[in-house]
């Protein structure tokens, strides 16, 4: 993974729909950017020593800047707050990470059925562009509370592909409202469907995804943040932690959380998002069982139990032996 930071500039800063900061981000060199793929995410290093990902949710053709969309949302850990505060002005220069894509497109799909709700819809764009280079068939379905709450209306109805577009607003009544189990029976055989948004909402449609016939690998879905798990019977337990490379020891206690005690030892771990979404903090397990509370590995790799995130996962084992 490529670590090295790029030096960015804000371009083009704006509010749009109910609190959401639209911006491009340029190289403050005026050299192109990294390329990237759709459904990407790049880190923002915030002022403050935070670090969030956010989707792009520009145009893959384009090099010379990546586009966000940040909903400031009460209810974040600073990150958004911070996007608000120090990033709507044109100028403002920060670092950001390359570009990762832990949420890719099947380019090879014969059909893509590409699902946002408010700013879920951020990795659809990027989605919805390359598709339409591709000369790929492919819908795309908006859904939020209200169209004044919704940013990126006026571009996605202007868009080449305006035509594969269907917006979907609470206020505007049952009519307008997502028939998920219609839509995703009529697309043809071996169609993808893609979800960005609420757990709850990306639970339902790919629960009636799959009582459509679309198998496990036709199910796409990227978490705004982790479920939060629920707390064992009996409550947390301690652990212990053996740093294999680093020669050393640690107890996790039952309320300490093992990124936190890593980080009191001077144990360096990259992070991003802390809630267990990006992948960033995966180290590899070499003993032991880890109990996964994240969303980014799938199914088969935590049944692997040959990683770890350890921002937010910790132990059923008694003890883990880490790669680090």
């Amino acid at each position: 993974m490529n670590t090295e930071l790029l030096d960015v500039v804000v371009r083009a800063p704006a509010l749009q729909g109910q609190a959401v900061a639209v911006f491009e981000l340029e190289d403050a060199a005026g050299r192109p950017l990294p390329a990237f793929s759709a459904g990407a995410h790049i880190d923002l290093h915030l002022p403050g020593g935070l670090v969030r990902p956010y989707s792009l949710c520009g145009n893959p053709a384009d090099n010379r800047r990546y586009r966000l969309g940040v909903l400031k949302d009460p209810a974040s850990r600073g990150g958004s707050q911070a996007v608000h505060q120090h990033l709507l002005t044109d100028g403002a220069r920060l670092a950001i990470s390359a570009p990762r894509n832990h949420f890719p497109l099947d380019e090879a799909a014969p059909y893509s059925v590409l699902i946002g709700w408010s700013i879920g819809i951020t990795p659809m764009l990027a989605m919805a562009w390359r598709l339409h280079a591709l000369g790929a068939a492919f819908e795309l379905h908006y859904c939020a509370r209200s169209r004044a709450q919704a940013a990126f209306v006026d571009e996605l109805l202007a868009a080449p592909w305006a035509h594969r577009v269907t917006l979907h607003f609470d206020d505007q009544g049952p009519e307008a409202a997502l028939q998920t189990q219609a839509v995703l029976r009529a697309a043809p055989a071996g169609g993808h469907v893609y979800v960005c948004g609420p757990a709850g909402f990306m639970d339902a449609v790919l629960a009636q995804a799959e009582a459509a016939g679309l198998g496990a690998g036709q199910r796409h879905r990227e978490y705004f943040s982790a479920p939060v798990a629920a707390a064992p019977a009996g409550g947390e337990r301690a652990f212990e932690v053996e740093l294999r490379r680093s020669r050393k020891t640690l107890q996790v206690g039952a309320t300490e959380s093992l990124l936190a005690v890593l980080r009191g030892a001077g144990v360096k771990v990259a992070v991003s998002c802390e809630e267990g979404v990006c992948g960033t903090c995966a180290c590899t397990v070499l003993e032991g069982t880890p109990d996964h509370r994240d969303a980014y590995l799938t199914d088969e790799e935590k049944a692997d139990n040959d990683q770890i995130l350890v921002c937010c996962s910790r132990a059923c084992s008694p003890r883990l032996v880490l790669d680090l």
